[in-house]
């Protein structure tokens, strides 16, 4: 056997596990790229959708969000009805300071929860804590695994999650309920258009 069909029959075999393990992107907005699966739980999920998060004022893109569920679903009410796993990704499309990131949580969580907020203040400052500054290009994501509550991840440190079905669904609620930050987050979350 000649050294050359050797050597090419070897180097399959280094590319094959190569190329398994580097994720297969699913959708690009904005010039973010998303893989077009993430696991949460022990569960395989699967990109349900891309939206951009606007500021209220300027309509000014801050970032594009993805959203992982285990099976694609355009209703909202019925992803928020679920106990599940879920992945949701904030990649950054321009610096944004901690202080606005977390003012928009706070006032996220008081429309979502209402007046059950109170019950979930303690878990919102324990999330708020962990948000710092974001540059562009720079991602916040949040895992749900409903055995153990949401794991954040802040540019790629993980933290402790963040126990309770009812923390988990004010969360999703604040941009898939009825007064998301914008509509277009929303839309785009459902699987809509990332515009």
């Amino acid at each position: 056997m000649s050294k050359r069909p050797l050597v090419l029959a070897l180097a399959a075999v280094v590319a094959i596990p190569i190329a398994m393990e580097s994720p297969t992107f699913g959708a690009e907005c904005q010039g973010a790229k998303f893989p077009d699966s993430a696991t949460a739980g022990g569960t395989n999920l699967v990109l349900n959708g891309l939206g951009i998060r606007k500021a209220t004022m300027l309509k000014v893109k801050v970032y594009v969000a993805g959203l992982y569920l285990p099976a694609k679903s355009g209703d909202s009410g019925q992803i928020l009805g679920a106990d599940q796993p879920w992945h949701y990704v904030l990649h950054f499309v321009r610096d944004v300071d901690a202080s606005d990131i977390r003012e928009a949580y706070e006032e996220g969580f008081k429309k979502a929860a209402g007046d059950k907020v109170a019950g979930l203040q303690q878990r919102i400052d324990s999330m708020n804590a962990r948000i710092t500054d974001f540059k562009e290009g720079q991602e916040l994501s949040f895992t749900n695994d409903p055995a153990k509550g949401i794991a954040m991840n802040v540019n790629g440190a993980d933290g402790a999650p963040i126990e309770g079905a009812d923390f988990a669904s004010a969360f999703l609620k604040i941009n898939l309920g009825p007064e998301p930050p914008n509509e277009d987050l929303k839309s785009g979350l459902l699987g809509g258009k990332c515009e």
